[in-house]
């Protein structure tokens, strides 16, 4: 099916550390053929290696992008997946060629991509200001995505990493309800998510670095030197890297945030990779050649009395794996994965229907030293095994597009049905599905360590 890309237009501007004001629709402000500025960011390693153009930033920079079917009319009502990209809350854009929505526009859907204030400029203190241009976007959406083809009446919204942890953020958006009906979260860094009490000593810090007393100060200053003291702020020590990220009880947000998600009856399927945190892991030279004593060294940080228990069930469950991988497990399951199974559990305990699944199909790049790592899943739910950097990460291996295929088509069904093909989760036999060379439905998967975190 032939695709028509719609590129860099304008939803809405903001001043500086003040809520987005939406921009209606001019199709004569075309031709839409380049992407939007991105916002302000220091690039990290995943956007340094996917070629982000640094010099293509600004403060004004809430553009979005639409792909939809080049024969897509008002009448045809396509089911939307409208995307949220991670990166930290600090990193990113909704132009990243690995977003590109070809492929899922190409099975029936208009694909919006945007992009959110990040770092400083978008969550400080209380203001939520990137959330809340997530969900003027998805007012833009309501208002204008009929005109490309798409239903304002069925749009799922889809994140990744911080993305994921924005979509279940934007569950606990009153001002979101009615704008969305379906949800899709992969690896949400949950842990991101904050109190207010956080984001405001957090916002204590960067005002000391940037040397003003208030926000409204902070408003005059050079955009680099808000850069200055944001990268001040996260060399500070932290745990959780929420040092910018959604604020429950700030503006827009509900005050416990994973509770309002867990209440919102908007169908979710919610999932993680498998081995996470060795992105992070193998090119930290505080891991190199990671022994014995490493390991054992974690697992009495992470687990205390239970140490050695948690050691028998990670070294039962990766029965042969380096005490590298056996880390990143137990990293992985901190941050990433049971969060997001305790949300699972949250939401079946008052009836909303969720899924979960878990992606583990592991990459042979870097001679399999990767395994299935964060973010390595995108391609494959975008079907977009072509972009760059996707064989250096990925490697060139058959049975990868064959997953591409079926983990894009799961995504699709799921936004034009309301529903996921496999069951739901629940606390007897907590069906997860899992994405490898083959798909099939496990049931409680690793059951011995999710009981370390019960």
């Amino acid at each position: 099916m032939s695709v028509t890309r719609h590129l860099g237009i304008r939803y809405a501007t903001a001043a500086r550390f003040e809520a987005p004001v939406m921009v209606p629709f001019d199709p004569s402000a075309g031709p839409f053929d380049t992407a939007g500025k991105l916002a302000p960011q220091v690039p990290g390693m995943m956007e340094n290696m996917l070629g982000i153009d640094v010099g293509d930033m600004s403060e004004d920079c809430l553009f979005l992008n639409v792909f939809a079917p080049a024969d897509a009319e008002p009448a045809s009502k396509l089911p939307v997946l409208y995307w949220i990209h991670g990166g930290a809350y600090l990193n990113g854009g909704g132009s990243i060629a690995w977003y590109d929505g070809s492929a899922l526009a190409a099975r029936g859907h208009v694909v919006v991509t945007i992009n959110y204030r990040l770092g400083a400029l978008g969550f400080l203190g209380a203001g939520n200001w990137g959330t809340l241009d997530q969900i003027c976007g998805l007012r833009w959406v309501r208002e204008h995505i009929a005109q490309f083809g798409g239903d304002p009446g069925n749009v799922t919204i889809f994140g990744e990493s911080a993305g994921g942890s924005a979509v279940v953020s934007l569950l606990a958006a009153p001002e979101a309800e009615g704008l969305f009906h379906g949800a899709w979260a992969m690896s949400p860094s949950i842990g991101q998510l904050r109190t207010l009490e956080t984001a405001n000593t957090w916002l204590e810090a960067f005002l000391g670095h940037a040397g003003v007393a208030s926000v409204d100060e902070a408003r005059g200053l050079p955009l680099e030197k808000i850069l200055e003291a944001q990268t001040a702020t996260l060399a500070m020590p932290n745990t959780n890297l929420d040092l910018f990220a959604p604020a429950g009880g700030g503006e827009g947000l509900a005050p416990d945030l994973l509770a309002a998600a867990a209440a919102n009856p908007v169908p979710l399927s919610i999932g993680t990779n498998r081995d996470e945190n060795l992105l992070f892991l193998a090119f930290d030279p505080r891991y190199s050649g990671a022994g014995e004593q490493q390991w054992l060294d974690h697992l009495a940080l992470q687990f205390g009395d239970r140490a050695a228990e948690a050691r028998a069930e990670y070294e039962a469950a990766r029965e042969g794996a380096s005490h590298l991988t056996l880390i990143s497990a137990a990293q992985t399951d901190h941050v990433f994965r049971q969060p997001a199974r305790r949300l699972a559990e949250a939401r079946h305990a008052v009836g909303n229907s969720t899924w979960m699944y878990w992606f583990t199909w592991a990459s042979p790049a870097f001679g399999g030293m990767l395994g299935s790592s964060h973010a390595f899943d995108i391609p494959f739910a975008f079907d977009n095994l072509q972009s760059p950097g996707t064989e250096m990460l990925l490697g060139t291996g058959e049975e990868r597009q064959a997953i591409a295929t079926r983990f894009a088509d799961e995504i699709s069904a799921f936004a034009k049905g309301g529903a996921a093909s496999w069951p739901q989760y629940d606390l007897q036999q907590r069906p997860t599905l899992r994405i490898d060379a083959e798909f099939e439905v496990l049931h409680d998967p690793e059951s011995g360590v999710r009981s370390l975190f019960d």
